[in-house]
């Protein structure tokens, strides 16, 4: 049974599901993507992702008209396996069609380009035998691309990769609830003091890329 986080940005609020394995993930309909296939590799019992995300898969998964491989959707940063500010560790990108034949990856690809469902779609030279295709929020704190800017008052799972991060290297934010409170701010700033950054509250591309070398892949 996994606890899974969704951020709702209908709402602006977060929402908790409990689901098993095979169970549809949260806002999936007609089962095309069940929980287990979400989490992959991933040896959490905790999962996050977004409303936007689940409704953008459920019409690529209409628009396709046949089933999608998944062969990574979800990490957790401490779990590694993928770059510093993957869009993996915010629960919003598939990695898929490993199992396909090159043409039919090709048939896959071009629908998902041309849905317009997504924010990136990987191009082909970077990953020939997979397509991958994200549902990530922008702008990006640094110019090279990566995770927005959160401060006090942020909401999602943007929020939740800083609080696992914070969580796992000693600075406690209270718990994983994607809401950036006092805690999680608190927890910021005594972050920044420790690595001598401007100790503001605020997680930006420094931060960010400071956080995430210290925890990515680094273990629970």
């Amino acid at each position: 049974m996994a606890k899974i986080l969704i951020y709702n940005g209908d709402s602006n609020r977060m929402e908790i599901y409990y689901r098993g394995e095979l169970q549809p993930m949260p806002y999936n309909v007609n089962s095309t993507l069940t929980v287990g296939e979400f989490r992959g590799s991933s040896g959490s019992s905790v999962l996050w992702t977004t409303k936007a995300t689940m409704q953008s898969w459920n019409r690529q998964r209409f628009l396709f008209g046949k089933p999608i491989p998944v062969g990574f959707a979800f990490k957790r940063s401490w779990e590694g396996g993928h770059g510093l500010q993957s869009q993996h560790y915010a629960g919003v990108a598939f990695d898929t069609g490993q199992i396909l034949s090159s043409e039919q990856r090709e048939e896959l690809r071009e629908s998902v380009v041309n849905s317009g469902l997504w924010t990136y779609v990987e191009p082909e030279f970077l990953t020939p035998t997979w397509v991958h295709f994200d549902k990530r929020t922008l702008p990006a704190a640094c110019s090279t691309g990566g995770y927005p800017t959160i401060r006090q008052g942020s909401k999602g799972v943007y929020v939740l990769i800083a609080q696992d991060g914070l969580n796992t290297l000693g600075f406690s934010t209270g718990g994983l609830d994607g809401i950036f409170g006092k805690q999680t701010r608190d927890a910021t700033i005594k972050y920044q003091q420790l690595k001598g950054l401007s100790p503001d509250g605020v997680i930006g591309c420094e931060v960010w890329r400071s956080l995430q070398q210290d925890v990515v892949g680094k273990g629970r």
